[in-house]
């Protein structure tokens, strides 16, 4: 069984109550929707949306699967609106998240009151539903994967209805070393720790996440840590510690990037480009993604490389993301007036130095991988970051950019420009070197990347952890 908020699929409702279904969003289902086709599982998930709950509502007991859907087991929860309001905005996106990937502006926030603690709540109670579900449907001794920080609860929860199972809990995110994630109440972060060493495997993407986390539970609840085994024993159990990367299936991207919808995007973007050198980035207008300061590194680059005018074109693309959030919103807007004063200050009448996007078009990122000279990758904080590993699976010359501080450098760092994510003038710099890398470099580095990225596909890191729970 997999459990994860956002499930492999959603549901818009149009105005005379029709219900349409595509393919659900964000890197978590990427990933395990390669893996669902071919394993026996049942997937449980929240509903999101109106129309999610309408779906959720018109099939037996939420199981799309048997309302008709094409969607393989799959059983949406419709958790009160409220709640998971609550329990997703206010606690998982605006705390867990900020707090993993350090993003508080500490002067200000966070700020835990009374509200808060209506929060925290829901998100008790968010968690609860997933447990119980989880409880009803699997059968005996069932392998159970909890994904990510919207369920660091759950296990334990779980542990409490059914001992018999074997539960495994998954951080897509980095994790906060012990003197930031003790920014959070402090009986908030002992029941986040010990909700998940209620698994009997806690995966993390990279080493270094995981080094925290066990960190954490050897500082706050004074559990008893061996680090060459990676496990931590914490009052009864022992919860084994995993490092599973998450590449991409590198035949199944390859194929999806040459189907029509990606050709024909192909040659809009050719139309748009030219024959000039092409800087693409692709992201949601996300806190972490760090696009603003990336778009400052092109602007000064552009101010110190005249040469280059004319000769280069940076294609972003910025889709939108979480923007119930007032902090999101205000960096949407910021991504745009940076844009524009790129725009205002260098476009002449047949050159526009930078094309900013904001509408989300899969087989439109699959077209710019294909076309990217430089790929630049440089958030402020990232579990893994798949479009780093995507974009040399597709282009192949392409200089990858990226951030030190993405879980993906520890596997891709030796043939990439590393950058500190917070140096504008550094990422400026990494930018030209890029783009002046001599061609066979250029060949030999992409290469390398393109076995880097593909070393770990979504099948085997399933595999891996199903394996570790034997």
């Amino acid at each position: 069984m997999i459990a994860s908020n956002r499930g492999p699929v959603s549901f818009t409702l149009s105005e005379d109550g029709a219900l349409t279904m595509r393919r659900g969003g964000g890197g978590l289902v990427s990933g395990l929707s390669e893996v669902a086709r071919d394993a026996e599982l049942l997937w449980v998930c929240a509903a999101l949306s109106d129309g999610d709950r309408s779906a959720a509502r018109l099939a037996p007991g939420g199981r799309l699967d048997e309302a008709g859907y094409d969607t393989g087991p799959l059983r949406m929860l419709d958790i009160a609106p409220a709640v998971f309001h609550r329990a997703y905005n206010a606690v998982a996106n605006s705390t867990l998240w900020f707090v993993s990937h350090l993003l508080y502006n500490t002067p200000f926030t966070p700020h835990f009151d009374g509200r808060f603690q209506r929060e925290w709540e829901s998100y008790q109670d968010y968690n609860g539903a997933f447990a119980l579900a989880l409880a009803e449907d699997a059968g005996h001794e069932a392998r159970v994967m909890i994904q990510d920080y919207h369920l660091s609860l759950a296990p334990a929860m779980l542990r409490v209805e059914r001992p018999d199972l074997r539960i495994a809990h998954f951080s897509h995110t980095p994790w906060a070393p012990p003197d930031y994630f003790s920014v959070l109440p402090d009986e908030v972060g002992v029941e986040i720790l010990e909700g998940l060493l209620g698994a009997d495997h806690a995966g993390f993407l990279t080493a270094r996440w995981a080094d925290a986390f066990m960190d954490c539970c050897e500082t706050i609840l004074g559990a008893r840590v061996d680090r060459a085994s990676r496990t931590v024993a914490y009052q009864d159990r022992t919860t084994r510690i995993g490092v599973h990367a998450l590449g991409v299936d590198g035949p199944a991207l390859r194929a999806r990037a040459a189907e029509p919808d990606v050709e024909s995007h192909l040659q809009v973007i050719k139309e748009q480009v030219g024959d000039r050198r092409l800087i693409v980035r692709i992201d949601r207008t996300e806190l972490s993604k760090n696009i603003v300061r990336g778009m400052a590194a092109y602007r000064e680059f552009l101010a110190e490389h005249p040469e280059w005018h004319g000769k280069v074109v940076h294609l972003a693309f910025a889709y939108p993301s979480r923007h119930d959030l007032p902090e999101y919103r205000e960096y949407t807007a910021a991504v745009q007036r940076c844009a524009k004063e790129i725009e205002d200050e260098y476009a002449t009448d047949d050159w526009d130095p930078l094309i900013l996007n904001m509408n989300d078009d899969y087989p439109r990122s699959l077209a710019a991988y294909r076309l990217a000279d430089v790929l630049l990758v440089n958030p402020i904080r990232d579990g893994m970051n798949l479009v780093a590993k995507e974009g040399p699976i597709l282009s192949p010359r392409c200089a990858l950019v990226l951030s030190r501080e993405a879980g993906a450098a520890a596997e891709l760092g030796a043939d990439a420009l590393l950058v500190n994510p917070f140096d504008v003038s550094g990422t400026a710099t990494a930018l030209h070197d890029a783009l002046v890398m001599p061609e066979q470099e250029r060949m030999t580095r992409a290469t390398r990347l393109r076995a880097a990225a593909t070393a770990l596909p979504p099948q085997r890191w399933f595999a891996d952890q199903l394996h570790a729970l034997a």
